[in-house]
């Protein structure tokens, strides 16, 4: 399996560049993954918020395959501690499935559409981050997940 962080937006900040691409690589000893940026909306301040968030929903759809297991980081979805999360990934990962893609949004969310296309949301806390230290927290999260399922020592109960 394939786990792709598909995101609305670059990450801007050199520290979380820094943070984010050693957990990207420590998590691809253990699996096949990538992070795809969907480029920022030009003149988004101009623009209602619900156009806003079609147009970004037509710019994720076009990275998203027919058969892809699609999960939204949203602050509605299911909360996992740790260990939870691993045994989400696992069965993801033992379902055979091809490509999960996790789904990071832009400011104001997701349009229905994208909803819709879902086959899960997941929220990492209830409190409100940056999307942009999310994307640290998400892969770290990953990694941890992955020590977890290969049962090394990283995580610790």
């Amino acid at each position: 399996m394939k786990i792709i962080l598909l995101v609305v937006g670059k990450t801007t900040e050199k520290h979380l560049i820094e943070a984010i691409e050693l957990f990207e690589k420590r998590i691809k000893h253990y699996i096949s993954f990538e992070i795809i940026v969907v480029p920022e909306l030009k003149n988004a301040k101009n623009m209602p918020i619900v156009l806003q968030k079609e147009k970004e929903a037509e710019a994720i759809s076009k990275h998203l395959q027919a058969n892809d297991e699609v999960v939204l980081l949203d602050e509605k979805g299911i909360q996992y501690t740790s260990v939870g999360f691993s045994g989400f990934l696992a069965q993801k990962m033992n379902a055979g499935l091809k490509r999960t893609v996790f789904v990071v949004g832009g400011p104001y969310g997701f349009a229905q559409s994208v909803y819709d296309r879902s086959h899960a949301q997941l929220s990492l806390s209830k409190m409100t981050f940056p999307h942009q230290i999310i994307r640290l927290f998400f892969v770290e999260q990953v990694y941890r997940a992955m020590t977890i399922i290969k049962g090394e020592a990283y995580h610790h109960e």
